[in-house]
């Protein structure tokens, strides 16, 4: 049997990065930047008022009190937006919105509700310091800094910041298209009735949400029935559109192993020294990778986390990790099969003593109520057969 370190190592070696795309900002969402960002100028570009108010001279305010109010003519308005010059001397302001430029020789904004909103004179009843609700220019970012990185992925705040300095269109790494399919003469539609002997299909609904969840976009084709041919033939139908496929079921050792037997000698099939998820099969078709995972939901579950999603990240450019791990405190013993790396099913809690994990019950590899529940996978190392309660031991958070 090859090793997990070993199979996702021979995985990874044949998966290079996607090209890079210029898209439009809209369409870049969700995507990896593939380039560096800077500001061509200063944000903010001008001095600004962060508050509506009045634009004063600060040392006109100086001994303004509830008692003592300060009074000043008011001598115009400066709208969020206004392209003209304005200015103010001494014993004058003038009325200002959020965002508006400030005007030359105001240097401090006086809040509308520490006034009685004047529009000819206003009384002012505080004292405001220099540069009080200010936005000076460049304080955010300055002219020719670096706003955002490569590798980083555009979600909506980054999406505000190319659009903050200008960008209409950015190069990333996209979303990688992966289309999922499952196999099984027994699988029907979820929604219709159930004949004997059939299930309804589960696992394609999960790898194409869990595929969303790793940053691409998935496409789920309806069940394939047990036969290699129309296996085959849907596949090739599928490399059009497809950054990547995965399938489930038909991998094993059994007499109808579709996909094993429709694929082999162009994918490389595998027993992985794992529990669950032993029966593993990678390759490319015509260049796309195909992942071909077991059929029981918790093993093809287990190894899309484990496999395919690594995969996804390099395809994006990204550090080829796995989901985030972290060690913990077991509060149950554990038995494991000597030689095999096991990855069971948890729940994490919280308690005085730092972040416990505490295993299902049903570790059962077509056990979906135990997976559905868990938000963790507990990783014991193939040279264990036996982790006693309060071990410290590796888990892997799931998405939540």
């Amino acid at each position: 049997m090859r090793s997990v370190d070993e199979h996702l190592a021979g995985i990874l070696g044949e998966i290079p990065p996607l090209p890079t795309l210029d898209l439009a900002l809209l369409e870049a969402e969700g995507t990896i930047l593939a380039e560096p960002v800077t500001a061509p100028v200063a944000l903010p570009p001008f001095d600004n008022s962060a508050m509506d108010g009045y634009a004063v001279v600060a040392a006109d305010v100086a001994g303004a009190s509830a008692d003592v109010p300060v009074t000043l003519s008011v001598i115009g308005d400066v709208a969020a937006g206004d392209t003209g010059m304005s200015a103010i001397r001494p014993g004058l302001c003038t009325r200002i919105m959020t965002g508006a430029p400030m005007p030359a020789g105001a240097d401090a904004v006086v809040p509308v509700e520490w006034t009685d909103g004047g529009t000819v004179s206003v009384r002012i009843g505080r004292p405001a310091e220099p540069g009080h609700f200010i936005r000076r220019a460049g304080e955010d970012v300055a002219a020719g800094q670096v706003v955002l990185q490569p590798g980083v992925r555009l979600r909506a705040p980054q999406i505000g910041m190319l659009a903050a300095v200008g960008r209409a269109r950015v190069n990333v790494r996209p979303r990688p298209r992966v289309v999922v399919l499952s196999t099984g003469d027994e699988l029907v539609e979820p929604g219709s009735s159930l004949a004997p002997g059939q299930i309804w299909d589960s696992n394609s609904y999960m790898l194409t949400s869990a595929v969303n969840e790793a940053g691409g976009d998935g496409f789920r084709q309806s069940a394939l029935s047990d036969a290699p041919e129309k296996v085959l033939e849907s596949l090739e139908d599928q490399l059009v559109r497809a950054d990547a496929i995965i399938t489930t079921g038909g991998v094993s050792m059994g007499a109808r192993d579709v996909v094993k037997e429709a694929l082999t000698g162009t994918l490389t099939f595998s027993k992985v020294a794992m529990r669950p998820g032993k029966p593993q099969g990678f390759g490319l078709l015509r260049g796309v990778p195909i992942f071909t995972l077991p059929g029981n939901p918790v093993s093809a579950y287990v190894s899309f986390q484990v496999f395919v999603r690594p995969a996804l990240r390099a395809m994006q450019g990204l550090p080829a990790r796995p989901l985030e791990s972290r060690t913990v405190t077991l509060t149950d013993d554990v038995r494991s099969p000597a030689g095999l790396r096991h990855y069971l099913r948890g729940r994490l809690s919280s308690g005085p003593d730092g972040v416990a994990v505490t295993p299902a019950e049903a570790q059962g590899s077509h056990q979906m109520a135990a997976l559905a529940s868990a938000d963790a996978l507990i990783v014991i190392p193939e040279e264990a057969d036996f982790v006693p309660a309060g071990s410290r031991v590796a888990v892997l958070r799931l998405p939540r």
